[in-house]
C-alpha cells in the first residue's frame, strides 16, 4: 500500500500545480488581451494555460482516452517531450537574459545618443514600467551632455498625445532635463519601429549608426532590443536596463520569451 500511495500523492500534487499554474496564466493573458495586447506573447501562453488546466482536471480521462489509441499515445508523448525541450530552452533564455542585464548595468563609455523606448501611458502619465525606464535614462542623459536624447513612442488608441511627448515631459518635470534638448519620435508602435524611426532623427543630428548608442529599456527587454538594433544596422548598441516593477517582473520575463521567439519568426532580427 505505501508504494501505491506515494505515486498517487505525487500525481495529485502535479495535477494541482498544473491547474493552478494554468489558471494564473489564463487570467494574466486574458487581462492583457482585454487591454489590446493580443500577440504571440499572450496567445501562446494562453493556449498553454488551457492545456495545463485540462490536464490538471481531466488527467485520468485523457490518459484513458489516449491509452486506447496507439497513435494518439505517441503524439501525446511527443508533445510532452517537446514541452520538456521548451522548458530547457526557457531556462537557457532566462540565463542569457540575466547575463545581458548584468552587462547592461556596467559603466557606460562616451555615447553619441540615448534612445528611450516607450512602454505605455495611462491618463497622460507613464506607466510604472515606462517611468522606470525614464528614471534609468535621466542620469545617463545628464552625464553625457553632448549625446542626443530621443524619446520614442507613438500615439496610442483613443489618445491625443504621443508617448514620446509624455516621456519628454516626464524627463523635464521629474528630472529637470531641458525639454528642448529632447527629440521626440512620436510615430512608432513597436520596438522595431522605435529603432527604425529613430534612425533619420539620428542622421539629421549627424550621428552615425557606427557610433555607440545607448538604448534604454526594461531589463527583460534588453536581449530583444539589442538584437533588433543590430539587425537594423546599429553597430554599437549599448542597452541600459531599468528594473521591472516586482509586481509584474517574472510575468514580464515569461512573456518576453514568447515575444523574443515572435520577433525571430517575423524577421525583426
Amino acid at each position: 500500500m505505501p508504494k501505491l500511495l506515494v505515486p498517487t500523492r505525487v500525481l495529485v500534487t502535479a495535477r494541482i500545480v498544473l491547474t493552478v499554474m494554468g489558471i494564473v496564466i489564463i487570467v494574466d493573458c486574458v487581462a492583457l488581451m482585454m487591454v489590446g495586447k493580443v500577440n504571440f506573447g499572450t496567445v501562446v501562453p494562453f493556449a498553454i494555460g488551457i492545456i495545463f488546466v485540462a490536464h490538471g482536471l481531466y488527467w485520468r480521462h485523457i490518459r484513458e482516452f489516449i491509452g486506447r489509441r496507439r497513435l494518439y499515445k505517441r503524439v501525446w508523448g511527443a508533445l510532452w517531450g517537446a514541452f520538456a525541450v521548451w522548458l530547457v530552452s526557457f531556462g537557457v533564455f532566462i540565463g542569457s537574459l540575466q547575463q545581458q542585464i548584468e552587462r547592461s548595468r556596467q559603466p557606460l563609455p562616451d555615447i553619441a545618443a540615448v534612445i528611450v523606448l516607450g512602454s505605455g501611458t495611462v491618463d497622460g502619465e507613464p506607466t510604472p514600467t515606462l517611468a522606470k525606464r525614464l528614471d534609468a535614462a535621466a542620469p545617463v542623459i545628464k552625464a553625457q551632455p553632448d549625446a542626443i536624447a530621443i524619446t520614442s513612442g507613438g500615439v496610442g488608441f483613443g489618445r491625443s498625445r504621443s508617448e514620446a511627448d509624455i516621456m519628454a515631459t516626464y524627463l523635464s518635470e521629474a528630472h529637470g532635463i531641458a525639454f528642448k534638448r529632447i527629440i521626440q519620435e512620436g510615430l512608432s508602435t513597436s520596438t522595431e519601429e522605435n529603432l527604425s524611426l529613430s534612425k533619420p532623427l539620428l542622421a539629421a543630428k549627424g550621428v552615425c549608426l557606427s557610433q555607440p548608442i545607448a538604448i534604454v529599456t526594461s531589463d527583460f527587454h534588453t536581449i530583444r532590443a539589442a538584437s533588433i538594433a543590430r539587425h537594423q544596422g546599429y553597430r554599437q548598441p549599448i542597452t541600459v536596463a531599468s528594473t521591472t516593477p516586482l509586481s509584474i517582473r517574472y510575468n514580464a520575463w515569461f512573456r518576453e520569451y514568447f515575444a523574443f521567439v515572435s520577433s525571430w519568426l517575423l524577421g525583426e532580427y
